[in-house]
């Protein structure tokens, strides 16, 4: 323990250095205004801001990600409590309860709910993400590939059945994530694969071209061809925040125990993320709570319940991101990618190679939830008015940023090709409602998924049983297909019935 606290210290030596608290403030600000601007999305906002962390270094990279993750799962709150307008699909659960306390009289007592619920929530899993990820680590180091294969499986059908609306279309989005990954020379053994004689694709498909134009000008056409119709806002007085007293927090503990644990767990789920876990803790809390029949009328409960869990969900998806390598939500696969473009494999081995960056990064998980509290209470006035923009306007800077990040890399065309190419395939994939979060994880893990296949068939001369003849592997594999049946089978019954 007082090593931990020792690295702890480090950590935050590093975070405060100047140009690291910097970063911090600049992720902290983009990812309160990614949260409230009309027509953004968190994962959106920081795949626009990946391609710019090439050149920073992966220390600054990382904080200026993990602060926009964090305040990103706060910054709709405002738009849901205020003005009915969920900035994110996480904030949804939060409107039932905060607008309905907002329209009762009292905003800014349900703004000062939501952030002791994100404080809280957050602070409760950064601290656990703290304890667990060593010895999660540790016992990391013992797996070998086909452990590592299995995992990987695993987080991938977590992906499909995890992302919601029809799972044949999550497994063929996912299919296609994984075709991408093959394009190109073969690592292992040099075959030409996919690449039709065009030495574009001979160097692969960039899966940050994928994040960016799938998520980024993808999500752009599908609002031009609806319009750019976000709501209008409508001029509300004035805008404070009121922070719930000793008493008052005291009669929801139990709602905030229950939430907080239920979004690290859920957090940790690979393919899971703060949107499930914001639905789920409401769910539990209107069956079990204590005022579940009140429930929607404008309580705290309702507010603490889905806002403390999606705050918490972030602490619980960084420890299969870094213990291995395992983003347990679509902000963590941008982080993935993050540190991939440095050249840095997550996982057990950074632990022992690089403790100073792992705990740079707990500390500014720490850091990310104090700057969002003291940002949402002070500046929140300067916050809500970014709501005046309109939404043309900001989705033509969505464009630009996705074309100045694609040449920010490696400063060639043919990654805006790429990026148009998946734009238009991202259009597709909303319009036909295909998930874009399976083909973008696909093309992130696939890579990784093919490596520890090989490695682990090359090492045991192509004895496939490996996979099953291990104890860790095998139940990995188990549960990969449990995951993906129950689902089946669950819908199946309730067609029958």
């Amino acid at each position: 323990m007082v090593d931990i606290l020792l690295h702890l210290g480090q950590g935050f030596l590093t975070v405060f250095q100047p140009v690291n608290l910097l970063v911090l403030v600049i992720g902290l600000m983009l990812g309160l205004l990614v949260a409230v601007l009309p027509g953004l999305t968190l994962v959106m906002g920081v795949v626009l801001v990946l391609p710019f962390t090439y050149k920073l270094g992966i220390t600054p990279a990382v904080i200026l990600l993990t602060a926009m993750y964090v305040t990103g799962t706060y910054g709709g709150a405002f738009t849901a409590i205020l003005f009915r307008i969920p900035g994110e699909p996480i904030d949804v659960p939060l409107l039932w309860d905060g607008y309905e306390m907002a329209k009762n009289g009292e905003p800014a007592k349900a703004l000062g709910w939501t952030l002791f619920a994100a404080l809280a929530g957050g602070l409760v899993a950064a601290v656990v993400m703290v304890a667990l990820s060593e010895p999660v680590a540790r016992f990391a180091l013992t797996l070998s590939a086909p452990e590592y294969f299995s995992l990987v499986l695993f987080g991938l059908a977590s992906v499909v059945c995890l992302g919601g609306g029809s799972q044949i279309n999550a497994f063929v989005s996912l299919l296609i994530g994984l075709l991408i990954a093959t394009v190109g020379v073969d690592g292992t053994y040099g075959a030409d694969r996919f690449s039709f004689g065009f030495d574009t694709l001979r160097d692969g498909i960039e899966y940050l071209g994928v994040m960016v134009g799938a998520y980024g000008l993808g999500e752009v056409l599908s609002r031009l061809e609806k319009g750019f119709t976000s709501p209008t806002v409508q001029q509300i007085g004035r805008i404070e925040t009121k922070l719930p007293s000793g008493a008052e927090i005291a009669q929801v503990k139990g709602t905030f125990a229950r939430s907080s644990l239920l979004g690290i767990v859920v957090g940790i789920v690979p393919g899971a993320g703060a949107t499930i876990a914001s639905f789920l803790s409401y769910g539990v809390e209107a069956q079990y709570g204590r005022r579940r029949k009140e429930m929607g009328s404008g309580i705290a409960e309702g507010i603490v319940a889905p806002q403390a869990a999606a705050t918490a969900s972030v602490g619980g998806a960084m420890i299969p991101l870094l213990t291995m390598g395992i983003p347990g939500s679509g902000a963590t696969a941008i982080i993935l990618a993050a540190f991939l473009l440095q050249g840095i494999q997550p996982g057990a081995q950074v632990f022992v190679n690089q403790p100073g960056l792992i705990y740079a990064i707990f500390a500014a998980v720490f850091a990310s939830l104090v700057g969002m509290v003291l940002i949402g209470y002070f500046a929140i006035k300067a916050l809500v008015k970014v709501l005046d923009l309109k939404e043309a306007p900001v989705s033509a800077f969505v464009v630009m940023f996705c074309f100045i990040g694609a040449l920010a890399q490696r400063n060639n065309l043919s990654d805006l090709w790429t990026i148009v190419a998946f734009g238009l395939l991202g259009y597709l994939f909303d319009k036909f409602e295909f998930p874009i979060a399976p083909m973008v994880l696909g093309a992130i893990l696939g890579p990784l998924a093919e490596s520890y296949f090989l490695t682990a068939m090359i090492s045991t001369e192509n004895n496939w049983t490996v996979f099953f003849t291990r104890p860790m592997s095998l139940a990995l594999i188990a549960l990969s297909v449990a995951t993906v049946v129950f689902p089946l089978v669950r819908g199946w019954r309730e067609r029958r019935a």
